[in-house]
């Protein structure tokens, strides 16, 4: 195949900007994260579990949503809480952009 073989519906470059964080949670889960700042997804972050290569697009509405985390990144509900508790602190509020 060929470029020219593919219908395109979308293809943008844009900067974004990633942390990367690693901890340890007070129950003693460890997370390996890759957070992605992008104005793609209305000012949502791409968070990354860098064990198991899983991506979830997440922004405050998807945290307060129960049972999303776990089933996001496959996780007990222990350790669902616990990322959400991290994640509240550094997801923030969503900016729509056009």
């Amino acid at each position: 195949m060929q470029l020219q073989d593919y219908d395109f519906m979308s293809d943008t470059t844009e900067e974004t900007t990633t942390r990367f964080v690693t901890f340890i949670t007070p129950s003693v889960s460890r997370f390996d994260l890759a957070i992605t700042t992008t104005a793609r997804f209305y000012g949502k972050k791409l968070v990354t579990d860098l064990q198991t290569g899983v991506t979830a697009i997440i922004g405050p509405d998807d945290l307060a949503k129960e049972g999303y985390l776990a089933s996001a990144f496959k996780l007990n509900e222990e350790e669902a809480q616990d990322l959400a508790g991290f994640l509240y602190l550094v997801v923030g509020e969503v900016n729509f952009t056009e």
